[in-house]
């Protein structure tokens, strides 16, 4: 650990000093601007550096020049942020500062502009489902690390992470159209993007409305080695968004919003592994299914944003709903597919459906002064109702398709839930001189639950219905004093709470009737500095967390329930610099230390005190460059990349045996381009050294032969643009 922790302190202080020398030099030519960075990490549009928290923005030109198309291809380029794929966009984990996945309710809260997203409930599996849009239309990406729960409340304790939309524009026509190939090492196929996007002001001044639509289709690049299909992992993402911008009055603005994501995969990116030696059993990319592993996720959004300005304050209500509909197969082969035996019948296959549905209708109305100095406030109420549904199948069939008699289905159980949440918050800051001000802030929400078990066949459990009901009130809060040290300089302190809202459990035997809230506390400490003449921007956040009550699975080997049944702690360093070498070239550098570890005993996940938490790695480190130069007169060229490091992790609480280890890997990626006022010309190369490594590994429960999956990492994928603006 110290070694760990030394390494870490040398890189960190090497690449500052590294760069701030760069900077001496660089300072004496013309000073470079590196841009105003607006956010709303406090629900008002503020500069960035101003902000006394962390925060990190991934902007449009980083969402094209590295052709994103998932979270899991910016996740490593910020701070603190780590993302666990489970073997397609829709399936992964989501870690801010070492707030692992280990219960199932959401510990990240995901927003569309002013809307939230997701479940706050704990039947919807948020931890390993989280949202993952297809960022097109979408101008930037905001990611707030440390708990959110007084702005943002329930399910975001560890952070939150906003898509801001492009925006309509009352006065100027727009339109876009592109689209590309692409070509990944394993698949045969190519893949190919189409997008379009307008923005058509209909009524000059008064009213515009922004169409967009775009579609990728990824080329498949692992084989079945137990059948022999190939490429059976093809994906596609499509999106289409229709907003309306209406200038009711001068003071008065009515935004509309309608959004459909789908994601549909045929198969995930696993690979079959040798369990001794955790390598490929072929050296191709190739899985061990009896039974296709189909994922598809399928979201309807539509929200109005009212935004009233009443001279010393201005009023904001924000309406969404969202039907959220998650459909994912297993492979339970080698777990179930013996069973027909036991009637005297010959192996079948077997398989696990999963369903999940949530519609969500939200309502939140908030007053925020307008003013920039003295005193600034917001008062606020937030309203949410989740309708929800949980279908849970394992089916045993025989190898021609037919189902077993008797055992056919295994289990067939349905977990639908009530959620209803209302909460008040206020907040605020003073200045208590001209560079000293102190910020506060209290949410207190109240949340009611109700559940039934309806178990409709099999074996496993006895068939009947059963309720339950929970509710609860939790208050969260937050102090944040700021120093303005200069006019360039920064340096604040934050104290904020967080939770994961707890809920009925399931019903068995022995198990309690209700699960509490996971709740924790974070103390941090931040700098952020515009050195060198803002040629170098520098973010530095110490943070130490303690969490308490952690929801955890405990089980009985057939079925399973949660508990509060951990404790844990988190600390670490967080680095961002951009410098900005010259007028021409950026460098970016990004460096997390995360010391995450248990604090108790954990039987129930086979974990020991100072054990380190599943998916948390101690160091993770990115670097970042863009060069741009002109071509000629009407020409602009550019060039850029990133290469992204991540340190080993464990899949479980290190002294659990069936923990495994994840070795460290780093993925290099580069981009260039070429552009006119109409046109852009990209070409891209995602992991151009084509690593070889595995977000996750897991014991499988499909194919024939005992074996391990490993979701492996994106292969080394070409691609190749082409946009036209007008």
């Amino acid at each position: 650990m110290k070694n760990h922790r030394a390494r870490i302190s040398l890189s960190v202080a090497g690449a500052v000093a590294l760069v701030l020398a760069s900077s001496d030099s660089a300072a004496q030519d013309a000073a470079t601007m590196l841009g105003e960075i607006i956010v709303t990490a406090q629900k008002r549009a503020e500069n960035a550096r101003t902000v006394p928290g962390s925060v990190s923005v991934v902007g449009q030109s980083q969402l094209e020049n590295f052709h994103v198309t998932q979270l899991s291809d910016v996740a490593g380029y910020v701070p603190g942020l780590q993302l666990t794929s489970l073997g397609t966009p829709g399936q992964q984990a989501i870690t801010l500062r070492g707030i692992a996945p280990i219960s199932p309710g959401a510990n990240v809260g995901t927003y569309i502009d002013e809307t939230p997203l997701g479940s706050s409930g704990i039947f919807q599996r948020e931890t390993i489902f989280q949202l993952d849009l297809l960022p097109y239309d979408v101008e930037r990406i905001e990611v707030l690390r440390g708990p959110q729960g007084t702005l943002y409340g329930a399910g975001s304790m560890g952070g939150r992470r906003k898509y801001v939309t492009r925006s309509r524009d009352l006065g100027a026509y727009e339109c876009r159209a592109g689209g590309g190939g692409s070509d990944a090492e394993g698949a045969d196929d190519l893949g190919s993007i189409l997008r379009f996007g307008a923005n058509l002001p209909l009524v000059q001044g008064r009213f515009a409305l922004r169409a967009s639509y775009a579609r990728n289709d990824v080329a498949g690049h692992v084989d079945n080695d137990q059948s022999g299909a190939q490429d059976i992992n093809d994906l596609d993402q499509e999106t289409a968004r229709l907003s309306a911008l209406w200038q009711l009055n001068d003071d008065a603005i009515l935004e509309l919003t309608g959004m459909t994501q789908a994601i549909d995969s045929d198969n995930n990116a696993n690979v079959a592994l040798d369990p001794a030696t955790l390598r490929p059993l072929n050296p191709d990319p190739g899985n061990l299914l009896s039974v296709d592993e189909p994922f598809e996720k399928d979201i309807d959004f539509y929200a109005a944003t009212l935004i009233w300005g009443l001279g010393a304050a201005e009023f904001v209500s924000a309406t969404g709903y969202s039907d959220i509909k998650t459909d994912q197969r297993v492979d339970a082969t080698l777990a179930f597919g013996g069973f027909p035996t036991l009637i005297g019948l010959p192996p079948g296959v077997s398989f696990f459906d999963l369903g999940l549905e949530v519609e969500k209708i939200t309502q939140e109305f908030r007053l925020t002064s307008t003013g920039s100095a003295g005193f600034r406030w917001q008062l606020g109420a937030f309203y949410t109702e989740e309708d929800a549904d949980n279908s849970q199948v394992i089916s045993l069939q025989a190898l021609d398709g037919t189902p077993t008699p008797i055992l056919d289905p295994l289990a067939a159980l349905m977990l639908p839930t009530d959620y209803t949440e209302l909460a008040f918050f206020a907040n605020g800051s003073y200045d208590l001189t001209e560079r000293l001000e102190l910020g506060a802030g209290i949410r207190h929400a109240s949340n009611d639950q109700d559940f039934w078990q309806v178990v409709t066949g099999g074996i496993i459990l006895p068939i009947g219905v059963t309720p339950g009901t929970s509710d609860e009130d939790v208050i969260t809060w937050m102090l944040t004093p700021k120093w303005q040290l200069s006019d360039d300089t920064m340096l604040y302190a934050r104290i904020a709470t967080g939770y994961q809202p707890g809920g009925p459990n399931v019903a068995l035997p022995g198990v309690p009737p209700t699960v509490d809230s996971s709740e924790l506390t974070s103390y941090e400490v931040g700098l952020k500095a515009d050195l060198a003449g803002e040629r170098l921007r520098l973010d530095i956040a110490v943070f130490y967390i303690d969490w308490d009550d952690i929801q955890i699975v405990d089980s009985d080997g057939v079925t399973s329930w949660l508990i509060n049944g951990g404790t844990a702690e988190s600390q670490g360093i967080e680095l961002a610099a951009l410098f900005g070498a010259t007028d021409r070239l950026r460098l970016g550098l990004n460096a997390t230390y995360t010391d995450a570890t248990a604090t108790n005993d954990v039987p129930s996940l086979g974990g020991l005190d100072g054990d380190r938490l599943p998916y948390v790695p101690e160091l993770a480190l990115s670097v970042t460059t863009d060069y741009s130069f002109p071509i000629g007169e009407f020409w602009q060229g550019r060039i850029g990349g990133g290469y992204r490091w991540l340190d080993d992790r464990s899949t479980g609480l290190e002294s659990n045996p069936g923990s495994i280890q994840l070795d460290s890997y780093g993925v290099l990626d580069v981009n260039a381009d070429v552009s006119n006022d109409h046109w852009t010309f990209r070409a891209y190369s995602k992991n151009l050294t084509d690593e070889r490594n595995y977000s996750n590994i897991a014991q499988s429960l499909g194919g024939l032969t005992p074996h391990f999956n490993g979701t492996l990492i994106r292969t080394r994928t070409y691609g190749v643009e082409v946009d036209y603006r007008f």
